[in-house]
């Protein structure tokens, strides 16, 4: 099931397409807080994005750079606002396509469907995670927090991933160096140690301080 995610200020807009989508099987949610679209937007980790122009906080333009700057997720701009130049400032800003209101539900749900089989249909999708602001893309293994994005090696990119897939929990160093290696037979303990400095090393010079804890001869927690 596809997973969509509407950026939309008008309720009644976004109510209807939302209503409309799940009718045809998608997964949809719509954005809450306009202030923190981005965030919202890693948490659901959607397949593809409605997005309207005019928006509370900051426009959608702003909010399309700030997802190309993480994710290559696509996005049909949703807008009353449909001079040429509005058109070509989506583009440029990393949209996909432009759908002007009013619109036909039928029309919008067929943009959908077309721009999901283009996008997907001979690709993987991308899984994003997002805590305390930090966004990692586990198909790539980057993380952004802010303005800054910082590239892990394999291991570290591993760490960091079943860290955050179990937050909350202590994750032990067996279970660490079983997923790292993927084996039950013995490591060095030590590489498993040397892993987890450099990945804390990077996380603090995106600038995510005391990001995972350390439970000393037990193994590490992201809260």
């Amino acid at each position: 099931m596809y997973r969509i995610f509407i950026v939309e200020d008008d309720d009644l807009i976004a109510s209807q397409v939302a209503k409309h989508l799940e009718g045809w099987g998608y997964e949809v949610k719509c954005a809450e807080d306009f202030g923190n679209v981005l965030a919202e937007f890693a948490a659901f980790d959607p397949q593809l994005v409605l997005m309207d122009i005019s928006l509370p906080f900051y426009n959608g333009y702003h909010w399309c750079g700030q997802i190309r700057q993480i994710s290559k997720v696509p996005v049909i701009f949703l807008s009353s606002a449909s001079e040429n130049m509005n058109i070509v400032m989506a583009v440029n800003m990393g949209g996909d396509d432009f759908v002007a209101k009013p619109f036909d539900l039928q029309v919008l749900t067929a943009k959908v469907q077309a721009m999901l089989r283009r996008t997907y249909d001979f690709g993987g999708k991308t899984e994003l995670l997002e805590h305390r602001g930090a966004i990692v893309n586990a198909s790539d293994g980057t993380v952004t927090y802010g303005d800054r994005t910082v590239q892990l090696t394999r291991n570290e990119h591993r760490i960091l991933v079943t860290l955050l897939k179990n937050k909350g929990k202590i994750v032990s160093r067996d279970a660490l160096m079983t997923r790292l290696w993927e084996t039950d037979s013995y490591v060095d303990e030590n590489t498993l140690t040397v892993n987890v400095s450099r990945l804390k090393k990077k996380l603090e010079e995106a600038g995510l301080m005391d990001f995972i804890t350390t439970k000393k001869g037990i193994g590490y927690l992201i809260q």
